[in-house]
């Protein structure tokens, strides 16, 4: 992909395909989100017309490439349909013909905006082609050809972005760039309005993220006021073993209610765990640990691991099984550490290089004997298997300390660092 910038009225009306050329829809937007202080806003992805005329969004994680004529995504599509928020604005749609001060005070309509590739396959607005405003769609007025040019959005993003009053959007743009513990800090030290207002404006996995690191009541408290279609949403961005966490404190119609909206993957792997006790192995394991089969190798794994939505506590370690490679999974054979995985030639087959001496835990091992084995085996990651001898999860290191902890161990210190 051209590390360039692309104007986005040529991505109006192109095709979109998947990685197989199969026509997905149309592109009709790019939706963005605005940054703190003086960055470009980030593009969060697509509004794409699907071919029965029903909008959906893209993220732009999934663009795998923009051609001259087309656009690929890779992965699963949403077909959910698009529902702008209030911290996001639709290029074209908000921005095209917009009136605004060019870099010299004169005023100018903005034409088109472009955006380009930045790293971690992140994009951003880059630039915005003007005409003097006098334009009002035409190119000429009399005999004078009106000016139009190009300039850099730091030249005139102020402008554009304080042309209306965007309180939330300017505080969700700050959160954007935040660390969940500080989103979750942020919102924890809102009135209950205020907090409301900037959780419906946050994306799902952004407001996910921060729900785990919030206090128990409080994380009730917010979920249960969004609606439940959202709220479905956002559990289903959360790690499974802190859905099923937050399922088991809220009230039996409302958690039933959530389950049956969310996706039927999602909510299978939530319902796996709430079968288990609290304060167990199963109950703290996440069913979504590296898997891999007898036939893979070092680089199969070592290309698994370095996916970035992987913890680093489950790429330090993947687990040899037979198929099926989901859990639960065929028989357990044995998990390999990362760094064995990192001393060994790409081609070498993982099933050979399982440790022997690493025996797994049972779903019904207690918070305690959890806890020993951790210590014991200096681990931050441990295989769970059932009495079938097949791998049903894993429980990383920071899920055991979170359980270990006192249960308002987050409340107090939220309240530590108000009061100080």
């Amino acid at each position: 992909m051209s590390a360039s910038s692309i104007f986005i009225a040529r991505l109006q009306g192109m095709p979109v395909v998947d990685g197989f050329g199969d026509s997905i829809g149309k592109v009709r937007d790019v939706v963005v989100q605005e940054r703190e202080g003086r960055r470009a806003p980030k593009c969060r992805g697509l509004v794409v017309e699907l071919l029965a005329r029903k909008r959906i969004f893209v993220p732009m994680i999934r663009v795998h490439a923009i051609d001259p004529g087309q656009v690929v995504i890779a992965g699963a599509v949403d077909t959910r349909r698009f529902i702008q928020r209030p911290s996001e604005t639709l290029v074209i749609e908000d921005l095209f013909d917009r009136i605004i001060a060019g870099p010299n005070g004169q005023q100018v309509s903005i034409m088109d905006v472009s955006m380009r590739q930045v790293r971690n396959r992140d994009w951003e607005l880059a630039e915005v082609a003007v005409v003097e405003s006098q334009a009002a769609g035409r190119f000429r007025i009399g005999r004078r050809r009106l000016h139009s040019y190009t300039v850099n959005w730091s030249e005139v993003g102020a402008a554009i972005t304080g042309a209306e009053d965007r309180d939330t959007s300017h505080l969700v743009a700050a959160m954007s760039d935040m660390k969940p513990a500080d989103v979750a800090r942020e919102l924890y030290d809102m009135e209950p309005e205020r907090r409301m207002e900037v959780a419906q404006a946050l994306d799902d996995d952004q407001l996910a993220d921060a729900l785990e690191e919030l206090p128990e009541d409080e994380q009730v408290e917010l979920l249960s006021q969004l609606d439940t279609e959202r709220a479905a949403d956002v559990l289903e961005e959360m790690d499974p073993d802190d859905a099923a966490d937050l399922i088991r404190e809220l009230p039996t119609d409302l958690a039933e209610d959530l389950l049956q909206r969310m996706d039927a993957e999602e909510a299978r792997d939530v319902r796996s765990l709430l079968v288990y006790a609290e304060s167990t192995a199963g109950a703290m394991m996440t069913p979504e640990p590296v898997i891999l089969g007898v036939d893979d190798t070092v680089a199969d794994a070592l290309a698994r691991v370095r996916h970035e939505e992987l913890t680093p506590a489950l790429a330090s370690m993947v687990f040899v099984c037979r198929s099926p490679l989901d859990t639960p999974s065929g028989r357990y054979l044995g998990a390999v550490h990362i760094q064995r995985l990192l001393r060994e030639p790409p081609s070498v087959s993982v099933a050979g290089m399982v440790d022997a001496k690493l025996e797994p835990i049972t779903p019904d091992t207690s918070l305690a004997e959890v806890s020993r084995y951790f210590a014991i085996y200096n681990l931050v990651v441990a295989p769970v298997v059932d009495d079938q001898q097949r791998l049903v999860g894993a429980v990383t290191v920071d899920d055991v300390l979170d359980h270990m902890l006192p249960t308002d161990w987050r409340e107090d210190q939220m309240e530590a660092e108000t009061n100080g």
